[in-house]
């Protein structure tokens, strides 16, 4: 119910028939003696306003996200993370015995097969260390471990590098990728695992993975074709490559005091932002050629919106981490294009890719609708900004509807289906890292929001 307080020198967010706006309450009374700013629709008065408190108490501008108060968004987070995927992983697809993660599973978490992609392994062990360091519980310490074990038994191949695919016992099945992907999830596991256990042997290997991941990509003869793009090339360079570099080194670089890692990172930031950038778009390519310059053939206009939106959002984390504003300003512009032209506005939700030429990618993938949830989260923590809502509340109601399988009997979320989301009865493989961590992140700003009774905490003040 409506209560009156005294707000004077406050921040005052106004709905009204001109919409949503942001103003600051005068400190003198009878600056608004004739009512709130035009098309506010408030009576205010000598120095007062009404402000309309959540239900559990808040009062701050994130007091309500989604139609729900703080405490209720935690609660369904909560649930959505322990009850639903913890439970789910702890019953199925974690090998206690050999070490290790199976993703290849069907709804009821029955094995299609016992494969152990390495890719699954480094982010798994990423996912379950994550859990251990920031909500406890032993049981994510030792999956771990024994993780860890199978890894580094059975992991690499003569030469040292990770192998794509092992079977459940651990004899290879697939060599290394060509371009270095495994090595970055690897080391990105190793790094977390590290951070829980305090050993120094695996960030030290996280690193050497790390770097040896980057000569692999950077080696222009490399033939590494990639199925979601419309063309290959030896030695092309990936958007998502840097994407994972990003992320990666953001976290490492806060563990480990090396120069050439940040030499690295501030590169990776650089060549998202303006070599994959293609401004007569204001998109960003997913493909170029191993000089970075752009194509001219079909991936010149084609743009995989799935990655650029899931590195947008890892810029923001890192601009938040280096302090830099004008980083963080900039990808959150760059966030909000990219998501206005994904949304679809017949049936809801983001597409995947596109040629802007072209035709769209219509099917509708988890992950990209996580990466909008955690993006736009991102902006509400630290902003006043009133579209991150809009589109954070848009797309969280969205996704609950279409992609939880609890109403068909089962646990966790659809990962994808087609423009619909029609409901498909059986699937192969289960993910272990986006879905998590979308809850993960998600879970940890709201109880900081909650910490600051619901205001954002505005690093460098309104825009």
């Amino acid at each position: 119910m409506p209560v009156v307080q005294d707000i004077r020198n406050t921040r005052f967010q106004c709905v009204g028939a001109a919409g949503a706006f942001l103003f600051d309450f005068p400190s003198h009374e009878g600056d608004y003696a004739d009512g709130g700013p035009s098309g506010c629709g408030v009576s205010i008065s000598g120095g007062l306003k009404m402000v309309e408190q959540s239900g559990d108490g808040l009062s701050g501008d994130r007091a309500k996200i989604a139609g729900m108060s703080l405490t209720e968004l935690k609660d369904q987070y909560r649930a959505d993370l322990h009850v639903d995927y913890v439970a789910f992983w702890k019953a199925h697809g974690v090998d206690m015995d050999v070490g290790g993660f199976m993703c290849e599973m069907d709804h009821d978490g029955t094995l299609v097969t016992t494969n152990k992609s390495m890719w699954y392994q480094g982010r798994g062990l990423w996912t379950h260390t994550f859990l251990y360091n920031n909500f406890g519980d032993e049981w994510h310490l030792e999956a771990s471990r024994k993780a860890v074990g199978f890894m580094l038994k059975f992991g690499r191949d003569d030469n040292g590098d990770w192998v794509h695919g092992l079977d459940a016992q651990g004899n290879v099945i697939s060599p290394p990728d060509g371009i270095g992907y495994t090595g970055l999830f690897v080391a990105e596991g190793l790094m977390e695992y590290a951070r829980a256990t305090g050993e120094s042997e695996p960030m030290d290997l996280a690193v050497e993975s790390f770097w040896r991941a980057c000569e692999i990509y950077d080696d222009q003869s490399r033939q590494s074709p990639q199925g979601y793009v419309p063309n290959s090339y030896p030695g092309m360079r990936l958007q998502g490559f840097e994407m994972v570099t990003v992320v990666l080194l953001s976290q490492l670089v806060q563990e480990v005091e090396d120069p050439k890692l940040q030499s690295r990172l501030s590169q990776a930031v650089e060549v998202v932002l303006e070599k994959f950038w293609n401004p007569e778009y204001s998109l960003n390519n997913e493909i170029l050629y191993h000089s970075y310059d752009r194509p001219h053939d079909e991936n010149e206009d084609f743009i995989y919106l799935g990655h650029a939106i899931e590195t947008m959002w890892m810029l923001l984390h890192e601009a938040i981490r280096a302090q830099d504003q004008s980083l963080f300003n900039l990808a959150a512009d760059r966030l909000r294009r990219h998501m206005e032209v994904a949304w679809d506005d017949v049936y809801g939700g983001f597409f995947r890719a596109m040629h802007v030429n072209g035709a769209l990618t219509y099917d509708k993938v988890l992950w990209l609708q996580e990466e909008v949830l955690i993006g736009t989260m991102i902006l509400m923590e630290h902003t006043d900004w009133a579209w991150p809502v809009e589109w954070f509340n848009r797309t969280f109601h969205y996704v609950q509807e279409k992609f939880p399988l609890k109403k068909y009997g089962y646990a966790l979320w659809q990962m994808g289906g087609d423009r619909k989301v029609s409901y498909q009865p059986h699937t192969s493989r289960k993910g272990n890292y986006h879905h998590p961590r979308h809850l993960m992140h998600n879970l940890l700003a709201i109880d900081r929001m909650i910490e600051r009774n619901g205001k954002p905490s505005d690093l460098w003040g309104s825009r």
